[in-house]
């Protein structure tokens, strides 16, 4: 093989090589490497931030979801509590009130009742004075007046007073 120095392609060889050498000389290939491991380790902790980022976030998300549920179960025992208490406040005021209306029922029944008494002793003690008015007048009038007649009617209407009352 013969090397002409007037041929390009001789000098394009020189000029590839030359170039390959500078190349390796200032070691290029090392530091390119080294940027490259360095733009992966950036690129790879960026990843393990995201994982670490995602991790934490669906932790939160899993927190919140389990605070709402145990809000909505607290909500829902708060709201079973209050009708229960409501209910028992509805029977508590209907028994009250059905024992009111049973004790002035029965006040009211036992006030006719002593208005029904005293009406009854009422007529029955205008029978008795009509009774005895009547018995004087008949008396009165059939027997004679003397002493005994009159003394009888006393001892009579005295008597039957008595028993009347």
């Amino acid at each position: 093989m013969h090397f002409d120095l007037a041929d390009p392609a001789f000098w394009v060889m020189i000029a590839f090589f030359a170039f390959v050498g500078l190349i390796l000389y200032y070691k290029v290939p090392r530091t390119i490497g080294k940027a490259l491991d360095a733009r992966a380790d950036a690129i790879r902790h960026e990843l393990d931030d995201a994982r670490r980022l995602r991790d934490e976030a669906q932790s939160l998300l899993a927190d919140y979801k389990r605070k709402s549920l145990e809000a909505e179960n607290e909500a829902k025992e708060i709201l079973e509590q209050a009708k229960r208490e409501a209910e028992a406040l509805t029977a508590q005021t209907r028994k009250a009130l059905q024992e009111s209306v049973e004790r002035r029922t029965k006040a009211a029944e036992e006030k006719i009742a002593r208005a029904e008494a005293q009406a009854i002793a009422e007529v029955r003690s205008s029978a008795v004075d009509n009774a005895i008015a009547a018995a004087e007048k008949i008396l009165k009038s059939k027997a004679s007046e003397a002493t005994t007649a009159a003394s009888l009617v006393e001892q009579g209407l005295k008597e039957l007073g008595g028993k009347l009352n």
